[in-house]
Order: structure tokens, then C-alpha cells, then sequence
């Protein structure tokens, strides 16, 4: 019985500096806060973090034996399956990641890498083709000019296909639409309409520089994206909700 705790203990140590470093990978650099509340992906990568930590341990506590002469093979397929599901589950939430965040007429929207239509490469800029492994990116999108392309993304949209924010072949610099961005901000205190009082105040408190809003637009959550109307600078995306 002692072999058998000794052997599940230093399994469990092993899964959870795992899970230690797939945590800060996860919630640092790939969905960083409120990232993973917006698309909440905190589910499946519990139970990501469930079989690491859990399961394996148990197997090996389970088939631990001093003298067996199946004790490495059995081992072996128990940490082969483990580390298989855990790469299977970090890599669905990897593919899943936020990579831009788009400026979008009269909002941002969160689009994911795995959703981005990538038919247009040819004609993206270089630097929106890959989307990023370092966190999402602020960038800017514009409705095409041509009305023979126009009316393909109307189309498209209409049906369930891709829309502005996941066409990279018309994303631009962020800083081509501020004067967008300061047309269609709003002012703060409407953010009283869809939010407690001092939830709002406790949230801005950390934000002083931030005079406006705009709604972000998410799969699992909406969030708000604080500006500076001034400057068009973005501040911060809260957790406050843009609408009822």
C-alpha cells in the first residue's frame, strides 16, 4: 500500500506542474482576462485539467504492483493515454483561441482563430495572415468597396458563412478607424443602464483614463471595451455588460 501511495504521489506532483503550466498558458497568453469568460472556455479545459490531475494518478495507484512484470508497459500506456488526452484537449482550446479583436462598424467582435476565413490570403496584409499565438490583437475591419464583394460577404453572412470579422483580407491598422471609433463611442454613464452601480464604479476605479465604451461582441459572454474618447485609445475590456 505504501508503494502504491508513493508511486500515485509523485504521478499526481508530475500532472499537476502540467497542469500549472497549461493554466498559465491557457489564461496568460492565450485567452488572457476576460478572455476566457467571454468564450467560455473555463468548462472544457476542466476537464482537461480533471484527467491530468485525477485520472492518471488513480490508474497508477490502481496497477501499481512492487514486482510486476507488466509494471512499466502498464505505466507507459497510462501516461501515453493521459499526456494523448491532455495534448487532444489544449490543442481543441489552442485552435479556439481569441486571435483578433476586431473593430467592426459600431463595435468589436471576438474572432477566433478557427473561425477566419483564409480563401483571401493572397490579398491580406502580411501582418494579419497568421492568426497570433501571443494573445489576440487589436485590429480595425472595412466593408469591401467593390459591390460584386460587398454582396458575397452580404451573402455569405446571411446564410452562416463568414462575416467582417473573420475575413483577414479586410482587417487594417487599428488606427485608421479611430475617428470611427470616437464617432461611435459612448459616453460612460450608460453603462448604468445594463450594470450595477458600484460593480460599474469599482471596475472604473481601475480605469480612470477611460471616458467612453463600446459594446464586444463574444461567443459565450458579451464584455465592454473602455476607451479614451480623446484619443481614440483603447483602455481595457471589462467584464460589464454593453446590453440586457
Amino acid at each position: 500500500m505504501i508503494s502504491k501511495l508513493r508511486a500515485s504521489l509523485v504521478h499526481l506532483c508530475g500532472s499537476i506542474l502540467l497542469a500549472l503550466f497549461a493554466v498559465g498558458l491557457v489564461y496568460l497568453l492565450w485567452y488572457p482576462p476576460p478572455m476566457a469568460s467571454a468564450l467560455g472556455v473555463s468548462g472544457i479545459f476542466l476537464i482537461v485539467l480533471a484527467v491530468d490531475v485525477i485520472v492518471g494518478p488513480i490508474l497508477t495507484f490502481i496497477v501499481y504492483k512492487v514486482g510486476k512484470k507488466t509494471l512499466r508497459l502498464d505505466l507507459t500506456v497510462i501516461i501515453a493515454l493521459q499526456l494523448s488526452a491532455f495534448c487532444y484537449g489544449l490543442g481543441t482550446i489552442a485552435i479556439a483561441r481569441p486571435a483578433w479583436l476586431v473593430f467592426n462598424v459600431d463595435r468589436f467582435d471576438v474572432a477566433q482563430a478557427h473561425e477566419l476565413d483564409t480563401r483571401f490570403a493572397v490579398e491580406t496584409r502580411p501582418e494579419f495572415r497568421q492568426p497570433p499565438w501571443t494573445g489576440p490583437r487589436w485590429v480595425a475591419s472595412r466593408r469591401p468597396s467593390d459591390p460584386k464583394r460587398h454582396n458575397q460577404l452580404v451573402m455569405e453572412s446571411a446564410i452562416g458563412g463568414p462575416d467582417l470579422p473573420q475575413r483577414p483580407d479586410l482587417y487594417l491598422p487599428l488606427v485608421d478607424e479611430v475617428g470611427s471609433i470616437k464617432n461611435k463611442a459612448h459616453p460612460l454613464n450608460e453603462l448604468a443602464q445594463f450594470n450595477h452601480k458600484i460593480e460599474i464604479d469599482t471596475i472604473l476605479a481601475k480605469w480612470p483614463e477611460a471616458n467612453a465604451w463600446l459594446p464586444m461582441m463574444a461567443k459565450a459572454r458579451p464584455m465592454t471595451v473602455l476607451l479614451n474618447k480623446n484619443s481614440g485609445k483603447i483602455v481595457a475590456v471589462v467584464d460589464l455588460r454593453p446590453w440586457n
